[in-house]
């Protein structure tokens, strides 16, 4: 079998190419496709990898400018990749992994993080949303030229796998598939992070700095609470807005090393995790490390997270039901009455371990070649 792997562009550190690299430790000898790979903006793994991207990567390695000429240059560049002579193609995408060329017969296994958002729910960018009448209609036109390259793109799969439940609507209205599809939650690697017995006394978060990641949330409850020490790791767009508006208990920290990382993890007393996800992998991080967390419950936490319920020894989270200081407070109030058991939490998270995730993605995609190649030889 002859496997290729694909995945949108490899600019950044995020879930999604942790799982790249996860597809990789499955399919070590197989190249993986991209649309641009930025070495020094992701993760040093990726550097053992054979990488090969289209042309737009040649000249655009940027985040920002990646993202900012995709359309329609990125989507040029990578419906003219041709990926010749393989039997297997998986790919990782929300995007523009799938506009890749086959051979016919080519099988196609598609992990969908979730459907091209720009696409399919362009009213949730900030930027369709402040628009006046001109640039909303000509996001419009763009949007409904995406949304048919994209769902033309993703009738040559024939296997989805996606990476929660909450997903599984999505693709089933973007995509319309003919198969079922299957939940393969995305792995942690929690040989990264350790236990300790002496943890610190202060609240952590680790995000990026995003609108939608609701990191100011958290800064204003902490603002209202200044007897309580917050530790926020990360960086983005709006990190000159939220250190602004930051309190005196809290203390922003970046460029850790993953050693750094999982000495911070370790040490808190709980992750925040506010944001809305598909999935997140952050909340599992902290599990590895044997750290409960306070979490918007919604989205992916559903799938990972064992929400406390009187008795929080066999639990790995407490939930709050809005995304407003007021609820987050009241989360953390009751969060400060219950003990957690660091041994339990940790082993939950060995469950989603990477070495999990690994097994599951060669046993399917053997399990569909093989059904593949035994359909070939019952018509010949």
């Amino acid at each position: 079998m002859k496997i290729a792997l694909v995945h949108d562009d490899i600019v950044r550190r995020g879930g999604a190419e942790q799982v790249a690299l996860a597809f990789h430790a499955a399919f070590p000898d197989a190249p993986i496709y991209t649309l641009s790979y930025n070495a020094r903006a992701t993760y040093p793994e990726f550097s053992s990898c054979n990488i090969k991207t289209s042309w737009f990567g040649r000249y655009l390695k940027d985040e920002d400018k990646v993202k900012r000429f995709f359309f329609p240059f990125g989507v040029l560049a990578m419906k003219q990749l041709h990926l010749k002579g393989y039997d297997v193609v998986l790919q990782s995408t929300t995007h523009c992994a799938k506009y890749i060329k086959t051979d016919p017969g080519t099988l196609i296994i598609t992990y969908c993080h979730t459907p091209f958002r720009l696409a399919w729910s362009p009213d949730s960018y900030e930027k369709m949303i402040g628009s006046n009448f001109i640039k909303r209609t000509l996001y419009q036109l763009v949007t409904g030229i995406l949304r048919e390259i994209d769902m033309r793109a993703a009738s040559k799969t024939k296997w989805f796998l996606t990476n929660a439940q909450v997903v599984v609507p999505r693709i089933k209205e973007a995509y319309k598939p003919s198969n079922d599809i299957f939940v393969i939650n995305p792995p942690v690697k929690c040989r990264n992070f350790h236990v300790t017995d002496k943890p610190g006394n202060y609240y952590l978060v680790v995000s990026r700095f995003e609108p939608y990641k609701k990191v100011d949330l958290v800064i204003e409850a902490f603002n209202e609470m200044p007897d309580k020490e917050l530790v926020i790791v990360g960086k983005g767009t709006m990190e000159k807005q939220l250190k602004k508006i930051a309190g005196s208990n809290i203390r922003f920290l970046s460029g850790l090393s993953s050693r750094q990382l999982a000495e911070v993890f370790a040490g808190c007393k709980a992750l925040i995790f506010p944001q809305l996800e598909d999935y997140g992998i952050t909340p599992l991080e902290a599990n590895a490390a044997g750290r409960p967390v306070i979490a918007y419950g919604k989205g992916g936490v559903m799938d990972t997270m064992i929400p406390a319920a009187g008795d929080a020894s066999k639990a790995t989270a407490v939930f709050f039901p809005e995304q407003t200081v007021e609820a987050l407070k009241s989360a953390m109030e009751v969060f400060e009455e219950l003990t957690f058991t660091p041994a339990f939490i940790r082993a939950h998270a060995e469950s989603f371990d990477e070495k999990n995730f690994v097994d599951r993605i060669r046993k399917f995609v053997l399990e569909k070649y093989n059904l593949e190649v035994a359909d070939k030889v019952q018509y010949v």
